[in-house]
């Protein structure tokens, strides 16, 4: 049984052709799609419609319980459908031998102009049911925070 999808948006101070680069270039992933408290390693990522992904994040204190080791979530995937500027989809699955973690999730991130810069949504859909709903958005909010303070930087 998945649970129902979580939409977060955010708005940057930032072009739209800016936060989409940000979301398809490793090195950017590997600084802000991370909570705090975690570390993120781009195993691989190949971004292209098609293209897949494998990535991991690690709890910097070993209190955390990580979905696939005791301390790291590493989870898969592929880009559905990449619009340039506009829209990013793609299909992530954790790497976990746990049933309530296990199953494909949709995340869907939209961007369209705003108020000088990008109103950013993620909808995230199909959340295993062994993943806090709370935690998740949490972890959400935490990471477009990194993102907008990467780009908003530059």
């Amino acid at each position: 049984m998945m649970q129902k999808a979580l939409s977060i948006s955010r708005h940057i101070n930032a072009p739209r052709s800016v936060v989409y680069r940000a979301l398809l270039d490793p090195r950017a992933i590997a600084k802000w799609k991370v909570p705090d408290g975690m570390s993120c390693q781009v195993h691989a990522f190949d971004a292209h419609e098609g293209g897949s992904f494998r990535i991991s994040l690690t709890y910097d204190v070993p209190t955390g319980t990580g979905k696939t080791t005791a301390h790291t979530d590493t989870y898969r995937g592929r880009f559905v459908k990449l619009v340039p500027d506009q829209q990013v989809i793609e299909v992530d699955e954790f790497e976990t031998a746990d049933p309530a973690l296990q199953g494909e999730m949709t995340i869907t991130i939209t961007l369209a102009d705003a108020d000088g810069g990008t109103e950013l949504l993620a909808t995230h859909d199909g959340l295993p049911r062994g993943v806090s709903p709370t935690d998740n958005e949490t972890g959400w909010r935490m990471a477009l925070a990194k993102l907008a303070a990467l780009v908003e930087a530059r």
